[in-house]
């Protein structure tokens, strides 16, 4: 395990652990209950709701509470073995994937919301590095759950994108066209041993391409936002990797995110929140409500209408394995800079200053404090990467994409 030295890695240790706190004290964890092992979506706007998503990073929590000795072995794997249990027996879904929201007490939908493949993923991924992690039944649960999945129902036939969203009353909509988080999926669908999907899922969706100031030739998506670059990778260690395209998606992540950090430093003019160690552009609370559209060039969207001056700390801190030296930088900032924007689970979900008063979020979300939590642990010791990248299905999955080290990519290029 790394040492600790300097006060920037003794405050993300501080994050880590408060992050941690999150999974271990907002979920279900009544053995009677049909939920039991459910991590709640938010602390205050949704206080019997799950996000399945919130269980796949809280999934990886648990691993890494035993790593730092927050939690003992023993209590972690049967907390994680029931917790599958419970999505094998009680979470409503359907041909393997799951509702993105669901009751924490029944595991049945809520706010008829979406069979999200996404959330899915997010969920089958913290179950693999469980797996991997803690072996015996934890393990054979997870693989359980990997094999009901039916990648190819997701499947547009007629474009061979993914859908990205589901329900029984609208059936499908929407297309996985361009490049975002959802490279997971693709690993774990083209090496599925029962519904696999086919190599040229991956390498048919669109890569658009863009500058921004000096940093080139950027693949981004749709609206610029930081999760986009980050969720797949806070599992899969693509550090070194290329495709047969030789596309180094690690190198793209580092480069959008010094993209995002340059635009909040260009708009310092516009909105007073953004600068130099106060950037990172992603999903979060804003002074209205959750936006998605937070983001920075270069993107499809127009910034005009959907940025605000708000800023997300789980922005940077998610970023961290990216840009370690200005990641760092900003959390100390925000530490030291803004004491309403630190709370029980660390960092909140989001600021902005650029109202007629300052505003800050009052309270966390679930896949927030899990890309910080997973991020900061990666660039302390690498522990997610090193379990979900053992798993036999994560490997052949890589294998048949062709995402390997540079050197074999140049050959097989």
């Amino acid at each position: 395990m790394k040492i600790i030295k300097s006060y920037g890695e003794k405050l993300i240790l501080k994050e880590l652990k408060k992050s941690y706190n999150f999974f271990i004290k907002e979920a279900n964890l009544n053995k009677n209950s049909k939920g039991y092992g459910l991590v709640r979506d938010k602390t205050l706007l949704a206080n019997h709701i799950a996000s399945i998503a919130s269980v796949g990073y809280g999934l990886g929590a648990l691993v890494i509470g035993v790593e730092h000795k927050w939690i003992k072995y023993s209590d972690a794997y049967n907390r994680a073995n029931r917790t599958l249990d419970t999505f094998i027996n009680s979470v409503e879904g359907k041909n393997g994937f799951y509702y993105h929201f669901v009751n924490m007490e029944t595991g049945k939908r809520e706010w008829n919301c979406e069979l999200s493949i996404i959330d899915t993923g997010i969920f089958i991924c913290g179950a693999i590095t469980a797996g991997e992690y803690f072996g015996g039944e934890v393990k054979e649960k997870a693989e359980e759950l990997y094999k009901r999945i039916n990648w190819e129902w997701y499947r547009n036939k007629d474009t061979n994108y993914f859908y990205m969203g589901y329900s029984p009353e609208k059936g499908f909509w929407g297309k996985w066209d361009m490049y975002a988080e959802q490279l997971m999926l693709y690993v774990l669908g083209v090496s599925s041993p029962t519904f696999p999907i086919d190599k040229s899922m991956y390498y048919e969706f669109i890569r658009e391409r863009s500058n921004y100031k000096d940093i080139k030739d950027i693949i981004y998506t749709y609206c610029g936002t930081l999760f986009t670059y980050q969720f797949s990778h806070a599992w899969i260690d693509f550090r070194n990797k290329k495709d047969l395209d030789g596309i180094d998606w690690f190198e793209n992540s580092i480069k959008a995110t010094k993209a995002n950090r340059e635009y909040c430093m260009d708009n310092m003019k516009n909105y007073k929140t953004y600068g130099p160690n106060s950037w990172g552009l992603t999903a979060c609370l804003g002074p209205k409500e959750y936006s998605g559209g937070y983001g920075a060039k270069p993107c499809k969207t127009d910034l005009e209408i959907e940025n605000d001056g708000t800023v997300a700390p789980c922005g940077a801190i998610g970023s961290i394995v990216f840009t370690p030296k200005e990641s760092i930088e900003a959390m100390e900032y925000l530490y030291n800079t803004f004491p309403k924007l630190w709370g029980r689970y660390g960092f909140k979900d989001g600021y902005n200053l650029d109202g007629e008063k300052p505003w800050f979020a009052k309270e966390y979300i679930g896949i927030d404090k899990g890309i910080e939590i997973l991020m900061i642990e990666n660039y302390l010791n690498g522990t997610i990467w090193k379990y979900f990248m053992k798993n036999k299905y994560v490997q052949e999955g890589l294998e048949k994409l062709g995402i390997c080290k540079q050197e074999i990519a140049k050959v097989n290029n």
